[in-house]
């Protein structure tokens, strides 16, 4: 600690140098803490025990269709409470820019979502409406609907009875969610699944996935387990897992999202390491006679090498830091604009101590050259100009 004063006037020699080699070391762990995130949340295992509510999906892929009839069997297993199902209908609204999840779902799909609360009233319209539709508060109030107003929503994926792809559907309720950190599930839409069933021509009696609302949650794998013996070895096996595990499950259908964590943060961190690197090279190639003082009044070479490492790693960690401290306030903006999808809560745990592993590891890893250049100079040559 003695020596900080001197590190730290080191740093700021040269202030806009220093000052640009933070902001990309503030860049870089940004990303990180950003992406390594998600990375984390979708690769944690989401185990069952515990778990109030499980999904039950086709095992082969969230593209397959299961069998409506397939509830009656699930509702029989002991220890389940109540089953819903739903249907990913993947319509989009004037523009496939305006794209939002929407959904057919059974009538007491939303009974088994407790969190979602909508006015009695509006719910009772929606129960008698079979062309109706529920909505997010996030959702209805971007694009200004109210209850009464008819959605022109466009099919992607399902053409309707008369052949056009045009669904219209009338606005019947608005439900809002508790947890303010969940407000990104208000941009979903709901519509009744018997409306979808009867008008649709591509598919019949058959829906994405099945919710299941348990009696014990501490039964959660034993009633997982005998659901899916229920389709063992025939050609609709299932995969029941945790609504997090499924909601991975589906973003992974769009990417790979480890994949892609790792490629971008290689090429990140790979040109970090260029760029404070050249810095750190720079800083001590300026300073050669200053370092020569230093051993002339008694600066030990060994001293003198952790001196140059101190300043290397204080620069990176300094940076890191905010990187990450960025990142954990913007992580629930991107929560939020996942419509839940995306579960964070805040930087894990994980993430951190991986971060500043990095930190260190490239506060050396640049600092180390340097270092020893400045470590073994000789202080005739230096002070010559040689």
């Amino acid at each position: 600690m003695k020596y900080l004063a001197l590190i730290w006037s080191s740093l700021l020699r040269s202030k806009t140098r220093t000052g640009l080699t933070l902001m990309s070391v503030v860049t870089a762990f940004l990303l990180f803490g950003l992406l390594d995130s998600v990375r984390v949340v979708f690769n944690s295992g989401g185990g069952l025990d515990g778990s109030n509510r499980l999904v039950v999906a086709s095992k082969l892929s969230i593209t397959q269709m299961l069998p409506a009839a397939l509830e009656r069997e699930i509702a029989a297993v002991p220890g389940v409470r109540r089953v819903a199902s739903g249907t990913w209908f993947g319509g989009i609204y004037q523009d496939a820019r305006n794209f939002f999840p929407n959904f057919s779902i059974s009538g007491n799909y939303l009974d088994l979502y407790p969190e979602y609360v909508i006015d009695p009233q509006q719910r009772r319209a929606w129960d008698n409406d079979a062309g109706g539709a529920v909505v997010g508060r996030m959702l209805a109030d971007q694009y200004g609907w109210k209850p009464g107003d008819v959605i022109p929503l466009q099919a992607t994926i399902f053409p309707n009875a008369d052949g056009s792809n045009n669904w219209p559907l009338t606005i019947r309720a608005v439900f809002d969610v508790r947890d303010a950190k969940r407000r990104g599930e208000e941009q979903q839409l709901f519509m009744h699944w018997s409306y979808f069933n009867e008008s649709n021509i591509f598919m019949k009696d058959a829906v994405s996935w099945y919710v299941v609302q348990l009696a014990d949650p501490g039964q959660a794998n034993a009633v997982a387990q005998a659901i899916d013996r229920i389709s063992e070895n025939s050609n609709r096996e299932t995969k029941t897992q945790t609504e997090q595990a499924f909601n991975q499950a589906f973003a992974k259908q769009f990417a790979d999202i480890g994949l892609i964590v790792t490629a971008i943060m290689g090429a990140v961190f790979f040109t970090l390491l260029l760029l404070t690197g050249n810095a750190m090279a720079q800083a001590v190639r300026e300073r050669i006679p200053e370092l020569a003082v230093l051993k002339t009044l008694g600066f030990t070479n060994r001293v003198v090498l952790w001196l140059v490492l101190a300043e290397s790693v204080l620069l990176i960690v300094l940076g890191g830091l905010l990187g990450m401290g960025l990142a954990r306030a913007l992580i629930p903006v991107i929560a939020t604009a996942s419509a839940g999808m995306v579960p964070l809560g805040g930087i894990p745990g994980e993430t951190w101590a991986m971060g500043l592993v990095l930190m260190l590891l490239i506060g050396l890893a640049v600092g180390l050259l340097p270092a020893l250049r400045a470590m073994r100079l000789s202080i005739v040559d230096a002070l010559a100009g040689r």
